[in-house]
């Protein structure tokens, strides 16, 4: 029997599976054995592989037989934690339809795509019980504090993995249902924490204000030396393994129905920087990125405490894009920090594991890579005539600024590449209060994943 899509995400939803807080343990257990329950009357095996921290769903189903396409459909069930809860119009675990969404914490991210995706192969199943088609679904649980334990079940599971021919998965966006997009690429990341110490303690600054180097005023001179005037990182060598877009990504790009000043308006930014002379839309797909996320030292309280503090800090993170390493990046920024700190300070640099960028061209492009899956290349073919046809129009290929580390850890341990459909947009208000899913988006994704698959398995 075909799944309700609205009833099985409100039920879906309403777990409160938040992975990076212990006190939702019972929730996360709730969404796992939902989605296991639904997975297994649908037809599929299911397991429930143990890890240091939230199991992961593994189930499979379909013929195992070489000339059958073998498909990997990739979801996570946890959810960003939903505080405040007082800014929500309706309890963010208590889905609500309101104006045409679905509203509630996951329901874009990710619970509401793999309703589309389960939805659209029950309705196939329906009409085919015997669907030529393998299908493995890997569902994860600690997506959103940054898989941790995902690396441990790769090198115990990669080389099973690896028997299937591509990953298909929709935790992507797109700009509306007006234009869906296909992502050709996501950007890796790296994270730093940079502590500056001068005295042991904090100093009396009449007393000693002078000839002792302020660790705040070491650390904002020095985190101002990493960007040029443009806001181009001055790093030596950080963009020497970038890979420039070709004419057709420009192209793609060049169709997306936003312009630079509707994205300023969507922000709420006065105005924008140009680093490399390059527009808005171009810089978050095409170029990598040095921030800073959060900036500390000193007195923070009401009125005034006159010191020098003993310490400062910085978070730091980059975006990298191809063809750039994350340990290459990770060693000529600290390269950079050390060489510029002032010897009247102390630095210690603490880096957290991130993630290389992951990239993939669809097939006939000039930089298609010669050994791409003929499966994913029909996939490809399959999405974009059974995208225009439920939605109205063919999809753009378009990288993504955003990151996924472990689609390019899937991609290093089992040589898959990935089709990412983007199923939310910004008007879902990912990881914010009053998250919701499009209910239109919701059916005319059923609608092209329920062709997309039934093109895959009968190839037309």
């Amino acid at each position: 029997m075909a799944i309700d899509p609205i009833p099985f995400l409100s039920k879906y939803a309403s777990f409160p599976s938040v992975s990076t807080d212990s006190a939702y343990a019972e929730g996360m257990k709730g969404a796992r054995d939902y989605v296991k329950n639904a997975l297994t009357e649908l037809g599929f095996a299911v397991e429930e592989v143990a890890t240091p921290k939230h199991p992961i769903v593994l189930a499979e189903r379909g013929p195992d037989r070489e000339d059958v396409p073998h498909v990997i459909i990739y979801g996570h069930y946890d959810v960003q934690p939903a505080d405040p809860f007082e800014l929500w119009k309706s309890p963010a675990f208590e889905p609500e339809v309101r104006d045409g969404r679905l509203y509630g914490r996951g329901t874009a991210d990710n619970k509401g795509p793999q309703a589309v995706q389960m939805t659209a192969l029950s309705r196939l199943l329906d009409e085919h019980p015997d669907l030529p088609l393998r299908i493995t679904y890997l569902i994860e649980g600690e997506e959103e504090m940054g898989s941790p334990s995902f690396l441990g079940f790769l090198e115990k599971y990669g080389e099973r993995l690896s028997k299937a021919d591509m990953i298909l998965l929709s935790d992507t966006g797109s700009p509306g249902t007006e234009q869906i997009v296909i992502t050709t690429g996501l950007r890796g990341m790296l994270g730093m924490e940079v502590t500056l110490t001068g005295p042991e303690l904090d100093l009396h600054s009449g007393v000693n204000g002078g000839p002792v180097l302020n660790p705040v005023q070491a650390l904002t001179e020095l985190c101002a030396s990493l960007h040029n005037k443009d806001g181009s990182v001055n790093v030596p060598g950080f963009y020497d393994a970038v890979v420039e877009p070709l004419t057709w990504e420009r192209e793609e790009l060049a169709k997306l129905p936003v312009t630079e000043e509707q994205y300023r308006e969507i922000l709420g930014v006065p105005g924008f920087i140009h680093p490399h002379g390059a527009t808005a839309l171009e810089l978050v797909r095409f170029f990598p990125t040095l921030e800073f996320n959060g900036i500390g030292g000193g007195y923070q309280g009401e009125g005034s405490k006159t010191i020098i503090p003993a310490k400062a800090f910085v978070k730091i993170t980059c975006r990298l894009v191809p063809d750039q390493d994350e340990a290459d990046i990770v060693a000529k920024l600290k390269t950079a920090l050390l060489e510029r700190c002032p010897p009247q300070v102390k630095i210690d640099v603490k880096v957290d594991k991130g993630g290389s960028p992951y990239y993939v061209a669809p097939a006939g492009r000039p930089n298609t890579a010669p050994d791409l899956s003929p499966v994913f290349a029909t996939a490809c073919e399959a999405a974009e005539v059974s995208i225009e046809e439920a939605f109205g129009k063919k999809p753009l290929y378009l990288r993504e600024g955003g990151s996924i580390p472990i689609i390019r850890d899937l991609k290093d341990k089992t040589g898959l590449d990935s089709l990412m459909i983007g199923l939310f947009t910004p008007r879902d208000n990912l990881h914010a209060p009053n998250e919701s899913f499009e209910i239109d988006m919701m059916m005319k994704g059923i609608d092209a994943y329920q062709s997309i698959l039934r093109r895959m398995a009968f190839g037309e």
